[in-house]
């Protein structure tokens, strides 16, 4: 078994589109009034299902867990916080250094998050 599809439950596909077409910089590959796909790599993809829809129910929303993702600098991070803050996006972690990385997060209209970083 290998894992290759994390999907998040959100409030609104349409609008959840947009917050990450601008995060990862792509369209989705699949976009239907109550489910988008994005494709991450070669071998995984980030589903976002409209939680009205999800069958089974999920009494579970957002916060819960993290999306990272990996850059290659400090100046990397520093950039993301930057973008965030002029798209108007919450900074829930300014760019710091913890044992890990160099890393900040971000959170998403449904409060997912979304965490920066440069692995140690």
């Amino acid at each position: 078994m290998q894992p290759n599809c994390l999907i998040l439950y959100v409030k609104s596909p349409a609008e959840s589109v947009l917050f990450y077409s601008r995060l990862l910089g792509r369209e989705p590959v699949e976009h239907h009034p109550n489910f988008a796909m994005f494709k991450l790599n070669e071998a995984t993809t980030l589903g976002l299902w409209a939680v009205h829809d999800v069958q089974p129910a999920s009494g579970v929303r957002g916060g819960g867990a993290e999306v990272g993702v990996t850059v290659a600098s400090d100046a990397a991070v520093d950039q993301a916080v930057s973008a965030w803050e002029a798209m108007g996006w919450p900074v829930l972690q300014a760019a710091t250094a913890m044992d890990f990385g160099y890393t900040a997060v971000t959170a998403d209209l449904d409060g997912h998050r979304i965490r920066v970083f440069r692995p140690t």
